[in-house]
């Protein structure tokens, strides 16, 4: 335990190290909220990738791999698919139509250029959903930093929860996007190597491929039982579609899609979206991998998504360790850093009135991020859940509600002022009505159905609808 703990507290000097250096780039709102628009390629796909690759990638991809057996691998294809359309089809229009409107959040360039009517709604409406969503996805995170130190270290989880919040609260706090865009290039090439070389030992552990693969069938099931654990061709094609939906809503995340707003050129996207997309393959195969051979290496886990520690602690010696533990840290922290930075964007520069200066503005975004976070914190502490459900319920919400309409908006052009609210608005209140209220084979119901209403209002707002084969975009 020693080598973990030292491991650790260096890791989290680096961070802070890096908050303190960043601290000292940020001049205006712009550098502290796009990095002055200069993110090269690299920079762009690590922390783009590892901020959408949450504790859910390792620990909840990896618990769902151990805990389902075979079905959980439709999740390698569905997560790739949202690397592909955000890299592919979002990047570079967003890049380059944000910088044209000098638009600094998702959020400001959804709501359109100033005297447009429903630009000050989309601006409180979609902070809200910031807000709202980001709160509970803070907390998955905040809670998987808790689970982890508490295993690793033998503390008290609220006291884990507590510390690990701090460190995050700290860089942000001083080194804004700067800081959460470099810590999480650092922590996207940690976790890509965890998922390299944890999996390699732990199938090399577990007796080779052959050995994994009979395990996953040892249950005598076949066909599309074997592939999605439902007892039927139409609760199994649900299941599916609805791991697919979460790949369709990378398009909706702010705290993804801003890294392509800060984006210096073109020529940085064409190379951020090979790295990027490697990448996801590396740490969603991995995952799947490891979750598997957990299922032949661990009798008995009290919570699937502590396999990879059960397995690191297991397979590697205590420094080792520590850095396997240190790469599930860095999924936390690369996405919590990146989400209060966007929810510090939501409170202080869109609901700005415009009239306080630059500096102000500044230091509202950094109380923002204190007040957020501490907020996480206490959701962590007093009302725990399952990593996986709690990520994917806040992801969903959030990719109903900005995703539709930012791919119209970019594709056909400005949506007219109700529809754009009314696609905004459904496709947020529909996911959260649905999750709570109906339970389908992969949640495909709350996945797919508010996407496509919301889809559906957005392009018949848009000002192309009527005029074929007009684009005002490029």
């Amino acid at each position: 335990m020693t080598g973990v703990l030292i491991t650790l507290i260096a890791y989290q000097l680096l961070m802070l190290g890096i908050g303190w250096w960043a601290s000292q780039r940020n001049t205006d709102s712009e550098d502290f909220y796009l990095g002055g628009r200069k993110l090269g390629g690299w920079v762009a796909a690590l922390s783009a990738s590892a901020s959408s690759s949450s504790a859910w990638s390792l620990l909840g991809v990896s618990g769902a791999a151990f805990s389902w057996g075979l079905p959980a691998i439709w999740l390698i294809p569905a997560t790739l698919l949202g690397f592909v359309i955000n890299w592919t089809v979002i990047a570079p229009r967003l890049a380059r139509q944000s910088r044209s409107s000098k638009a600094l959040t998702l959020t400001e360039f959804l709501a359109g250029p100033p005297g447009d009517p429903a630009r000050k709604t989309i601006l409180w409406l979609g902070s809200g959903v910031i807000l709202f969503s980001f709160t509970f996805y803070i907390a998955a995170q905040f809670q998987a930093a808790g689970s982890t130190f508490a295993s690793v270290l033998g503390i008290g989880q609220n006291t884990a929860i507590i510390i690990g919040a701090a460190v995050v609260l700290a860089y942000v706090w001083l080194g804004g996007f700067w800081a959460a865009s470099v810590t999480d290039s650092v922590q996207g090439v940690l976790m890509a190597l965890s998922a390299l070389i944890l999996p390699a030992l732990a199938l090399h552990a577990a007796g080779g491929p052959g050995v994994v693969a009979a395990n996953l069938g040892a249950a005598n099931t076949s066909g599309w039982l074997l592939w999605t654990n439902q007892t039927s061709i139409l609760a199994g094609t649900g299941f599916v579609l609805g791991l697919f939906g979460i790949g369709l809503g990378y398009p909706g995340q702010p705290h993804v899609v801003n890294r392509f707003m800060a984006v210096k050129n073109d020529a940085e996207i064409v190379k951020g979206r090979r790295i990027a997309i490697g990448w996801a393959v590396i740490i969603y195969t991995g995952m799947v991998v490891l979750g598997w051979c957990g299922r032949v290496l661990v009798d008995t886990i009290g919570d699937g998504e502590q396999v990879l520690f059960f397995l690191a602690t297991m397979l590697l010696p205590s420094l080792l360790a520590g850095v396997m533990v240190s790469a599930i840290l860095s999924a936390i922290m690369s996405t919590a850093d990146s989400q209060l930075l966007v929810a510090a964007a939501s409170v202080s520069h869109d609901l700005n009135d415009k009239s306080s200066s630059a500096t102000s503005s500044l230091g509202r975004a950094r109380w923002v991020v204190l007040i957020i976070g501490m907020l996480a914190v206490a959701l962590a502490i007093g009302s725990p859940d399952q990593i996986f459900s709690r990520v994917l319920f806040a992801w969903q919400a959030l990719a109903a509600a900005f995703g539709p309409l930012l791919l119209i908006t970019l594709w056909r052009g400005p949506v007219e002022p109700p529809w754009r609210i009314a696609a905004l608005a459904s496709g947020f209140l529909l996911t959260i009505i649905l999750s709570w209220t109906v339970d389908s084979p992969g949640d495909w119901v709350e996945r797919l159905i508010p996407l496509s209403l919301a889809l559906l209002l957005a392009w018949l707002g848009s000002r192309t609808a009527s005029v074929p084969g007009k684009s005002t975009h490029t």
